[in-house]
């Protein structure tokens, strides 16, 4: 890890010069467009060290982002669980909502440096599109995001949102219509124009230099958790606990912590309708090791190694893979990797916001719905800190139609503070 975000750690300094993390990452990509990820590598390499892009990229997560994002201590959480005492970092917080705005604004930076006049990327919950077309419009660099058919009917505020801003959405119709296509799509599209454009990947996927990038620019998170924690409670937390798709957003608060043995790391994969039905997307738990997307990681594959269509309630999650480092923690058994299905994902966002008035996205609310079940085995006296990565007003409308109050809530859950609710939150009710 360089100077731009935090010290280095000594987990073997990873990835190597080939963007390898033990035996995952890497480029595996046809030699045309490995010399555009080395001309990628070399620049961000160089950008990213000079002082004058460090001044300006904290500059913007100060004054644009809003960072620090602060840490918000779960107290009706907490006493309904009546386990652990539940901390949540609060990404949501961020200006356009999730964490993605980290890197977004390092991507643009770098891309302007370089003197592209047009970024090009992928989105499935759209917070990474909305997160790179703001940083366009910041920055004055046109802006392509290719979503999803499926997605763009589901995250239609997200789509409203990245038009205002001046990019342009282009549906994608091949396929699963989901992520996956529109990662295809994407990198399709800055094959045909590489002189004057970049791909700014949306997570820690990806041909090296990608999950090395975006790892360095959300590193930011658990830097500043770290402190704040200490300042809070006087100590680390016992338990970290994020939601993994690709793995951004928990790759940037575990980054910080990964060499404090004291601390216990969790990853929260989608398991959707449950890992025996086949609609999940929980690449770790459920995965075979394989190539994707110009990388090598754990995916859900078929046995010729070809991406299955995959599942969750959340389309940011919605990947058949994961990010390389995280396929590195897992095996080292440094990070444990854990579940959370629809159901627990939807009961927790109806949790957090009755009980705390914070609307979760979907995504993070898998992280709550484990975190949750992770604090009452705990007990009290420990500490567990959440990344709320994203805020869940792309998700209102869809949650509401599908998954109606009706349903969560019933009239005897009204009563006592919610405890009977809370009682189902983790697997408890099917």
């Amino acid at each position: 890890m360089n100077n731009l975000v935090a010290p280095e750690i000594n987990t073997e300094n990873l990835p190597d010069k080939k963007g390898y993390f033990g035996e995952y990452g890497g480029s595996y990509v046809p030699p045309e467009l490995q010399k555009l990820m080395d001309e990628i590598t070399e620049s961000y390499e160089r950008i990213s060290n000079d002082p004058s892009f460090i001044k300006e990229l904290k500059e913007l997560n100060e004054h644009f982002t809003g960072r620090p994002s602060p840490i918000y201590h779960a107290k009706r959480l907490t006493e309904a669980v009546g386990g652990a005492d539940i901390y949540l970092k609060r990404e949501d917080l961020n200006h356009t909502g999730s964490h993605k705005i980290n890197h977004a604004i390092g991507e643009v930076l770098v891309a302007k440096r370089m003197g592209k006049k047009k970024v090009i990327a992928e989105t499935g919950a759209g917070q990474h599109g909305v997160a790179l077309a703001t940083a366009a419009a910041l920055l004055g660099l046109e802006c392509d995001i290719y979503m999803g058919e499926v997605d763009v009917k589901k995250e239609s505020p997200n789509v409203s949102r990245m038009k205002i801003l001046g990019a342009k959405v282009i549906p994608v119709t091949e396929g699963t219509k989901t992520l996956k296509d529109a990662v295809d799509a994407a990198f399709k599209a800055y094959l045909a124009h590489p002189e004057d454009t970049i791909y700014c990947i949306g997570t820690v996927v990806g041909p090296h230099p990608f999950p090395k990038m975006v790892r360095d620019f959300q590193a930011v998170i658990g830097i500043e958790a770290k402190e704040q924690m200490a300042k809070l409670t006087g100590r680390l937390p016992d338990a970290i606990v994020a939601c993994v798709g690709g793995g951004s957003n928990a790759m940037g608060i575990f980054s910080a912590f990964l060499e404090d043995e004291s601390v216990r790391i969790y990853g929260v994969e989608p398991a959707g309708k449950g890992l025996d039905t086949g609609k999940h997307a929980a690449s770790i738990s459920r995965g075979i090791k394989g190539i994707l997307h110009g990388f090598k990681c754990y995916l859900i594959a078929d046995k010729n190694g070809e991406a299955l269509p995959v599942y969750s309630i959340a389309s940011g999650l919605d990947y058949p893979g994961v990010g390389p480092q995280h396929c590195y923690l897992h095996d080292i058994g440094r990070v444990r990797y854990e579940t959370a299905t629809d159901r627990e994902a939807v009961e927790a966002f109806y949790a957090l916001s009755r009980m705390e008035g914070i609307i979760p996205a979907l995504e993070s609310s898998h992280a709550v719905a484990y975190g949750v079940k992770l604090a009452k085995q705990m007990g009290k006296g420990k500490d567990i800190l959440i990344n709320l990565s994203g805020r869940g007003d792309k998700d209102i409308d869809f949650v509401m139609e599908h998954y109606p109050l009706s349903e969560y809530e019933p009239e005897d859950y009204m009563k006592d503070g919610y405890d009977e609710f809370l009682k189902h939150i983790g697997g408890e009710k099917n």
